[in-house]
């Protein structure tokens, strides 16, 4: 808006118009980020924008050698994918710059080509400069904000698992299904990961390390919330067990209403109020539950309750020591952050190694590159040959913003479009009949385009509308003004030959998620295993230094990633045609086994610190037998039998009846090692029948030899 009216006041309408171009090119890689890196994140928008906004310009009495340079460049500007998240949005600007440049008018007697790529360009400088020092002035704001978001995710699941606490008359059908959890866990990873990137940059400031102690306490949150899952069907088994549920699940709602609570504090810059410790409730959990386990190998019905109310209070505590931090009531330890954040934090530098490594066949960025271009170089044909060639650049945009790397986003952008579009015709055309003054149109042009560039990865349906919105009233301005009136079912049209166009080509060269499995299933494999190896280590308790504690949350993110990454990549696989799906069923079962082994090993985690200054010597041997046999499990080409895992022959009948949670845990850590090497060995019969079904010929080709 800033830029836009500036550049109306002080030269013109045609400036202002195309001024906006050049910011509207800069938004899409605007967001949220750390200081350092910021203004090189938005740089290249410019530098590279600039050029075909002149090109495009220069050539736009030229149709053949318009699109001579538009397919190579759709081309080129895809290949920024490769690059990943951060790539995605440098595709968007580019492809812009290229599209809005068509949609300006023909310059005017007195204006030239060099006049109008200055406007282009102040109006991309104006914005990166703005956007710079906003994002400085605004950094403590943001970091409040994305911590709240990612709270406001956690307390959801909180929810969604203490739903899981019910009694097994009430299991037909179980009110949330594994699967629901996983998906869950992988939106929440890529929030955490949004915000270590901005909250653990150089956390030196009394606010920012509360910040950040803040997002460091939601991470134990989650991992205790992973492991209150464990024991549940055992204990559905005992008799009597229906009261223990419903005070585990009104207790673990209590404490999402908490973490809510907090989050909604960041958001408004008040205090919570004060959370009430669930400790004294929790020691009474289970007490009438009836003893009918004999003595073995299974823990009595009473210890595994207190067990799990244990880990309920695991929660307990990190959500007062969470509340104590958004109050100021507790001091934050960034001991293990402090020196070491930069390896939380994605990369802000561009490196030229993603773009080496793309040069094969095979590789998704690639063959969506060329995907795109044989795309956009279609829908140019088509808007050549269509009786309306006013808005020829309309189906252009549809095609860009439609089309994306797998078809599962393609479909979900293309209903989102339609729809979008739909409604912002209807939303612009009653804003353009009012016959609006130029100022206010450019004074509505950003505003869209914000609205646009907020909802574009939650609610696309909302960026489609203000989307819309935005075309029409920019190429209202950008013609001139020359005519108000536009026909809606040009628009309509256009949007249906576009997201049509982009629909069939997802089809050309596709990327099936099958053909990307089994990297990630390798990725999976090894970041159970280091994760497992700085778990089980004693050395963490031993150190002197913080180099095992640090070890074991880089791991322990690495393993987090790597399901989310899995659960994500088959979550899409089931809009893609069934003959190119990859096993769905070892695939669920492996994220199932992913991750009641991670929340094995975050029992055992806690359990090691909780007796770190006790003797060790009962519980070196079997944590570093598990070691090896989860590690040969998970890595090795030939792995062992988990035949010797470390387990327990009888369990312990007393009880303590004064403290119910100060009972010895060597037992508890046994059991969940033998448990954590058989899931182990499950995980990885999982991950074999995965990439032995990735090796099998498809039916039909089965089929034809015989």
């Amino acid at each position: 808006m800033l830029v836009a009216g500036s550049a109306y006041l002080l030269i013109g309408p045609y400036a202002g118009s195309v001024a906006a171009v050049g910011a509207i090119v800069c938004i899409p890689t605007d967001h949220a980020a750390p200081r350092r890196g910021k203004f090189l994140t938005l740089l290249p928008t410019a530098l590279i924008g600039l050029p075909l906004f002149a090109s495009m310009q220069a050539l736009q009495d030229d149709p053949l050698w318009l699109g001579l340079l538009l397919v190579p460049a759709t081309f080129c500007a895809f290949l920024a994918g490769a690059w990943g998240k951060r790539g995605l949005p440098l595709v968007i600007s580019i492809m812009f710059s290229m599209i809005f440049s068509m949609a300006v008018a023909t310059h005017p007697q007195s204006v030239g080509l060099l006049p109008t790529c200055l406007y282009f360009a102040l109006g991309a400088a104006s914005y990166i400069t703005y956007s710079t020092l906003a994002n400085i002035a605004l950094n403590s704001r943001y970091r409040a904000q994305i911590l709240a978001e990612a709270l406001l995710s956690l307390s959801a699941m909180m929810h969604t698992q203490a739903r899981r606490f019910v009694p097994a008359d009430a299991l037909n059908p179980l009110p949330v299904l594994p699967g629901q959890l996983m998906q869950q866990q992988a939106a929440l990873a890529d929030q955490l990961q949004a915000a270590r990137d901005l909250i653990l940059e150089s956390p030196r400031t009394p606010r920012r390390q509360q910040i950040a102690a803040m997002l460091l306490c939601s991470l134990e949150i989650r991992d205790h919330i992973l492991a209150s899952e464990l024991d549940l069907d055992t204990l559905r088994s005992v008799p009597g067990h229906a009261p223990v549920f419903h005070q585990l699940r009104e207790l673990l709602m209590k404490q999402a209403q908490a973490v809510e609570a907090v989050a909604d504090a960041l958001l408004t810059g008040r205090q919570p109020r004060r959370f009430v410790d669930q400790r004294p409730q929790l020691a009474r959990v289970g007490g009438e539950l009836e003893e009918d386990m004999a003595p073995g190998p299974m823990p009595p019905a009473t210890a595994m309750s207190r067990a799990i109310g244990n880990r309920i209070g695991n929660i307990n505590d990190e959500v007062l020591h969470l509340n104590g931090l958004a109050r100021g009531e507790t001091a934050p330890d960034l001991t293990v952050v402090r020196t070491a954040w930069q390896l939380f934090v994605s990369p802000t530098s561009w490196s030229w190694k993603p773009f080496t490594m793309l040069w094969h066949w095979d590789a998704p960025p690639l063959r969506h590159a060329i995907r795109a271009a044989l795309a956009v170089g279609t829908a140019y044909l088509i808007a050549l040959a269509l009786p309306w060639a006013t808005h020829d650049y309309w189906i252009l945009l549809a095609v860009v913003v439609v089309l994306r790397g797998s078809l599962a986003h393609t479909l979900e952008r293309r209903n989102s479009r339609v729809a979008g579009t739909a409604l912002g015709c209807v939303l612009a055309a009653a804003i353009l009949s009012t016959q609006a003054p130029a100022l206010l149109l450019l004074v509505i042009v950003p505003i869209a385009q914000a609205i646009s560039h907020s909802f574009a990865i939650k609610r696309y349906l909302i960026t489609a509308v203000s989307a819309t919105v935005l075309s029409l009233v920019q190429a209202h301005l950008l013609s001139g003004g020359m005519t108000t009136a536009f026909n809606v079912f040009e628009r309509l049209a256009d949007t249906l030959i576009g997201t049509g166009i982009a629909w069939a080509f997802s089809y050309v060269l596709p990327s099936w998620e099958r053909n990307q499995i089994p990297a990630l299933v390798a990725r999976t494999m090894a970041a159970q295993a280091r994760h497992a190896r700085s778990t089980l280590s004693l050395g963490q308790l031993q150190a002197v230094d913080d180099e095992p504690e640090l070890e074991w949350r880089l791991a322990r993110r690495e393993a987090y990633d790597s399901l989310s990454a899995l659960v994500q990549a088959t979550r899409r696989s089931l809009s893609e045609p069934r003959a190119v799906r990859p096993p769905l069923e070892a695939l669920e079962s492996l994220l199932i086994h992913g991750h009641n082994l991670l929340a094995q090993l975050a029992v055992v985690k806690t359990m090691l610190m909780r007796r770190r200054n006790l003797d060790q010597e009962p519980t070196r041997e079997p944590l570093q037998r598990a070691s090896a046999i989860i590690e040969s499990l998970l890595t090795a080409r030939e792995p062992q039998s988990p035949a010797t895992a470390p387990s327990i022959t009888t369990w312990p009948t007393e009880l303590p009846q004064t403290d119910p949670f100060g009972y010895d845990l060597s037992p508890w850590i046994v059991r969940r090692l033998d448990l954590a090497c058989n899931l182990a060995a499950l995980l990885r019969d999982d991950a074999d029948r995965v990439l032995q079904a990735r090796t099998e010929p498809e039916p039909t080709q089965t089929t034809q030899q015989t």
